[in-house]
């Protein structure tokens, strides 16, 4: 018996494509993977976002609390401001350093001084105060605010109170020193200067010969009289020189009162010379020759000195700067407008 043949096969090119199983699982792989992807993409975005915010967070909780801790050093340097050691019973020598120029606003000022004065005529345990200065001078106004000060001291406390001058002592700081019972002095100290300055420039001729015209508007005839860019008459140079005259008679009557006899006055002692200590001990303006340690071992017999001056602390110099940088930018926005001065 004959087996029936086989069916023809197709010709290749119309076989028939072989669709696998597997290909859709693949497709549906790939698109759970892709969501995957985007998932754990957004995932890390969100954490790193979070990451950033509390970061951000922290930062901002580090710097307040920064700024707390900054405020309250200040708030507490402040109120426990370097003025003078606490009141003891221990005999010793009270000093007040006078440094460097008689100025509002400085360490030599009279509302610092006096201060530091105060405390020290208050502790019972000075035997006397001591002023040790070094200063070219500064303020008459300064000057004569101290002076009057340590004179009320004096008499209300019973207490001695020497000058003891380093390397200058001429001018508003001779002013404050006449006021002491004594002034001890080193013979090379600068010391006097017993005068009164009002000093500046004029360009006025400079400017007419440059063809320069100054446009200075005033209400009141002598409101401009000291602008260095107008002329000065006659009339406003001896309106100055009277008011710089009766300033240095001022000047004299303190000295005078101050030195009493022991001044041996002459044409120039209160022509503004200074001289040195050696020459001012010869003329009256000085007692004798001595530094601090000297006065406290031989004069007040208490070797122990206890410095009173009052120095401002970090805290205030910081806000004394804060206060002038605000009061600076407060002036620029008004100096557009007319001011009076």
């Amino acid at each position: 018996m004959q087996e029936p043949s086989p069916p023809p096969e197709a010709p290749a090119d119309q076989a028939r494509p072989v669709t696998s199983s597997a290909e859709p699982v693949r497709k549906v792989a790939g698109l759970a993977s892709d969501a995957n992807w985007e998932r754990a993409t957004l995932e890390k975005l969100a954490f790193a976002t979070l990451h950033e915010q509390r970061l951000a967070r922290r930062w901002r909780n580090g710097l307040r609390m920064a700024w707390l801790m900054f405020l309250m050093v200040m708030a507490w340097t402040l109120f426990s401001r370097d003025v003078s050691p606490a009141a003891t019973s221990s005999a010793h020598t009270a000093m007040v350093e006078i440094s460097g120029e008689i100025v509002s606003d400085s360490p030599a000022s009279a509302e610092a001084v006096n201060a530091s004065l105060k405390a020290a005529f208050e502790d019972q345990g000075a035997l006397a105060v001591v002023l040790l200065i070094n200063s070219p001078g500064g303020s008459p106004v300064q000057a004569g605010i101290i002076n009057q000060e340590i004179q009320r001291l004096k008499a209300k406390h019973g207490k001695p109170v020497y000058a003891v001058v380093e390397e200058a002592c001429a001018s508003a700081a001779y002013y404050v020193a006449v006021a002491a019972d004594q002034i001890f002095v080193d013979k090379a100290s600068i010391v006097g200067g017993i005068g009164v300055l009002m000093d500046g420039f004029g360009f006025s001729g400079l400017m007419n010969r440059l063809g320069i015209e100054r446009r200075l508007l005033t209400a009141g005839e002598n409101k401009g009289w000291l602008d260095p860019f107008s002329p000065m008459n006659d009339r406003q140079r001896a309106f100055a020189q009277t008011m710089l005259d009766q300033i240095h008679q001022q000047f004299i009557e303190a000295v005078k009162a101050g030195r009493g006899d022991r001044l041996k006055a002459n044409n120039e002692t209160f022509s503004g010379l200074f001289w040195s200590g050696q020459q001012a001990v010869e003329q009256g303006l000085a007692d004798q020759l001595g530094s601090l340690e000297f006065v406290a071992r031989e004069i007040v017999k208490a070797e122990e000195i206890m410095d009173y001056t009052r120095r401002d602390n970090v805290a205030e110099r910081l806000a004394k700067r804060f206060g002038a940088s605000v009061g600076e930018v407060m002036l620029r926005s008004l100096q557009a407008g007319p001011v009076l001065r």
